[in-house]
């Protein structure tokens, strides 16, 4: 049972990723008081780490309000130190432009990520070690995966 805030474990899954003609899947598990919720979901031509920011957008569209505390878990070095390192406000202050001047990757995404933080105000990402027996984790992983073979 979970104290008043949501949390969200989120996965993403790749299948042949970096090639052309690819699948990717998403997966999230919610949980909030004793209330559980799992969603999944694919795309053809995509990115693993395309993939990991979905489940995190899909689950947090599901949210009926902004004002209770949200965690997210995730095993996406990218995800979790962008946000925590707060890479996002140097891109955002050098127009979307990493240190290197090339274009960040996934904007469109990160902006839909951000916005979610600014509503809900109290919102935490957390790492999690991918594939080390974390039962949730693994869990987004087995829906992530579920959501690759849904559009096979």
């Amino acid at each position: 049972m979970t104290k008043n805030k949501i949390i969200i474990y989120a996965d993403g899954a790749c299948s042949n990723n970096q090639e052309d003609n690819n699948v990717g899947g998403y997966g999230a598990v919610m949980l909030y008081k004793n209330h559980k919720k799992e969603i999944f979901g694919g795309e053809k031509n995509t990115t693993n780490n395309k993939m990991e920011m979905k489940a995190i957008i899909e689950a947090l569209k599901l949210l009926k309000t902004y004002s209770i505390p949200v965690e997210i878990y995730t095993d996406s070095a990218y995800i979790a130190n962008c946000i925590n390192q707060r890479w996002y406000e140097k891109w955002m202050k050098n127009g979307w432009k990493t240190a290197n001047k090339k274009p960040v990757k996934n904007k469109e995404l990160w902006m839909e990520i951000i916005d979610y933080m600014n509503k809900i105000g109290n919102i935490t990402f957390h790492k999690v070690p991918g594939h080390s027996g974390v039962e949730l984790n693994e869990k987004a992983d087995e829906l992530a995966n579920k959501g690759i073979d849904s559009i096979r």
